[in-house]
């Protein structure tokens, strides 16, 4: 089960430092269950493995500002601001952000980063990902799909990835000719040690 987990990749806070392929069969929904159960309860750091591209997340970008009806020019802080997000896989929202980049000694404006950020989601760069009260932001480009395990309590985010999950969401959008431009899903609950935690405090509650 250990490995049948790993090699579908579990990943949290991995830098992207390769060029891989990834190729997985459908697994039985039971099967399936059973890794999600074990992915929750288990908590691993695993680096999924890159998507292969053609450009870098600085050249596309670059590339999305000159295709604007009115180009626009790429600036220092932006720049800063694509290097530090894509030296790191992480889940981040933009105040989070703001105070990581001024730790690491970079100056940057809190409207530049919110209007980048912006930017880079309509670039293809980033996408939007809704957990809890906060809007975070992960990367998109040179990155595999993938879901998330979020604990609502300490927010750790914990990403699975199985294509049992992409075979049925194309299954349903094509008996609904459906098209598809993308999706989310997030599984909401406790982490393994949230969930010890709370099962210990109700002990000590009983004694």
């Amino acid at each position: 089960m250990r490995d049948s987990c790993l090699a579908r990749g579990l990943c949290h806070h991995s830098p992207l430092t390769t060029h891989q392929h990834w190729h997985i069969s459908p697994l039985p929904y039971n099967q399936l269950r059973m890794i999600i159960d074990y992915c929750v309860s288990e908590y691993r750091v695993v680096q999924l493995p890159a998507v292969e591209v053609s450009q870098s997340p600085e050249s596309k970008f670059r590339e999305y500002l000159t295709s604007r009806p009115k180009p626009q020019r790429y600036t220092g802080q932006q720049r800063d601001m694509v290097q530090f997000i894509f030296a790191q896989h992480n889940h981040f929202d933009a105040e989070q952000l703001i105070d990581d980049m001024k730790a690491a000694g970079l100056r940057v404006s809190r409207a530049t980063v919110y209007r980048t950020l912006t930017k880079l989601v309509d670039a293809g760069l980033l996408r939007r990902l809704e957990l809890g009260p906060r809007m975070f932001f992960e990367h998109d480009y040179g990155y595999p799909q993938h879901e998330h395990a979020y604990c609502e309590k300490c927010g750790k985010v914990i990403e699975f990835q199985d294509a049992t999950i992409e075979v049925a969401i194309r299954e349903v959008c094509a008996e609904h000719q459906f098209h598809v431009t993308g999706h989310s899903f997030v599984i909401r609950g406790l982490c393994n040690e949230c969930n010890r935690a709370r099962t210990m405090k109700r002990r000590l509650d009983l004694v």
